[in-house]
């Protein structure tokens, strides 16, 4: 439960009951907020020198909110000197509202920007669609883990930015899993794709600016444009999201939540497999199952391995569409057994070690059952050899090293 939520129950709960309320409890709720200033809150109030008289293009989603909830679009679109030409659209579209793997398309509406999809045929725009661009504007909530495709469409704007010769503004946002944590293989290149599009670790620890800064330094794009990114205020790295003021947003169907946001970077990996990851569900990726799974075992099983900040309870559930979230998930309308984790301390959690274990505990308790698609686990994963962790230790290592050169924050 976050904070200010807790505060007011506890007043409503003391009103309600007239039990006295200690205020000293409730101020030190409130003010273990950090009041933290987005990039797009900067440029709007101090930096509207760097887009007047510009024409601009935009690429957000329903994740680029200013701090009263208003859409940056809505908010370039007020400014008399700003002219807001196209907004480009990631994975889940303009609004968010396509399931995983859907293409979406938009009809033109009048007084209205022109709206380019950057997912289906085209994923990168194209030099005819930035011809009449001063620069690129990118705003887009990340999560902090290497599937998540917006990271993949960011190194791919900024690629066609510098082919145009247009400059890009990263506006950035918070880590909402913190930037410390690093976890998980660094991807080698030969395992490139749209999910996995640079070599960092699954679990990166940097925020969309650093990582920005990063893919230009270390040359992880053809062409590198002017980049300018303008930090957060206030933002360290120790913050999880709801530790601040910047209310959650859904950044795509199935991320509902920080909790899931959480389990995501570990949980992701049942992707490659033939098990449920709890799409078709309310709790995406934070339950999985299969109707061949003996859920009190594989609980028991994985309760046994006392890994770090977590723990499982059985659960059985049934799979479904669900539109704009998810579109025929594995075992469809069949009863899944499986569990559901259970996060007792985040900051212990190490998410994709946790996914590792549950992986390779399926593989031992269903050796004739459980599926791993090497193919697609090679792009989720990073490297070929799926199963073995030798020297991870020294690939974070070195690129927690080189990493903190981008570093805008401490």
């Amino acid at each position: 439960m976050r904070p200010i939520k807790l505060v007011l129950l506890i007043l409503v709960l003391g009103c309600s009951q007239n039990i006295p309320v200690q205020t000293d409890i409730l101020n030190s709720h409130i003010n273990s907020i950090k009041k933290i200033r987005s990039g797009l809150d900067i440029l709007l109030s101090e930096k509207m020198e760097l887009i007047n008289g510009k024409s601009i293009g935009l690429v957000t989603n329903n994740s680029g909110l200013d701090h009263k909830g208003i859409p940056n679009y809505k908010q370039l679109m007020k400014r008399k000197n700003v002219d807001l030409k196209i907004i480009f659209s990631p994975e889940h579209g303009l609004f968010g509202e396509a399931a995983d793997g859907e293409e979406v398309s938009y009809n033109q509406v009048e007084a209205f920007p022109e709206i380019i999809s950057l997912y289906g045929g085209n994923r990168k725009p194209t030099f005819e669609q930035l011809s009449e661009l001063d620069l690129i504007i990118y705003d887009i909530q990340d999560i902090g883990a290497r599937f998540y495709t917006y990271i993949s469409t960011l190194g791919l704007v900024m690629e066609a930015a510098a082919e145009a010769n247009i400059k890009v503004i990263v506006l950035d946002r918070p880590n909402p899993i913190n930037g410390i944590k690093i976890e998980g293989p660094i991807l080698e290149i030969k395992n490139q794709s749209f999910v996995g599009y640079y070599p960092i670790p699954i679990r990166y620890g940097l925020t969309i600016g650093e990582l920005a800064k990063m893919i230009i330094g270390e040359n992880w794009i053809n062409k590198a444009p002017e980049l300018e990114v303008i930090p957060l205020k206030n933002w360290d790295r120790s913050l999880w999201l709801d530790e601040t003021n910047i209310n959650w947003v859904k950044p795509s169907p199935n991320i509902p939540s920080l909790d899931i946001a959480t389990i995501y970077p570990g949980m992701c990996l049942l992707e490659a497999t033939n098990m449920n990851e709890g799409r078709g569900t309310n709790k995406p990726f934070k339950r999985f199952g299969a109707p061949w799974v003996n859920k009190n075992v594989l609980n028991d099983s994985l309760n046994a391995l006392n890994l770090p900040g977590v723990s499982f309870i059985p659960i059985s559930y049934i799979p479904s569409d669900i539109s704009g979230v998810a579109i025929n998930p594995k075992y469809k309308n069949k009863v899944c057994n499986g569990v559901e984790i259970i996060i007792n301390n985040r900051n212990n959690y190490n998410s994709v070690h946790t996914g590792f274990k549950v992986l390779m505990t399926l593989k031992k308790l269903y050796p004739n059952d459980f599926k791993i698609n090497s193919k697609r686990m090679k792009k989720l994963w990073g490297k070929d050899n799926f199963g073995k962790l030798k020297n991870l230790d020294l690939e974070l290592d070195h690129f927690s090293a080189l990493s903190k050169k981008y570093h805008l924050y401490e």
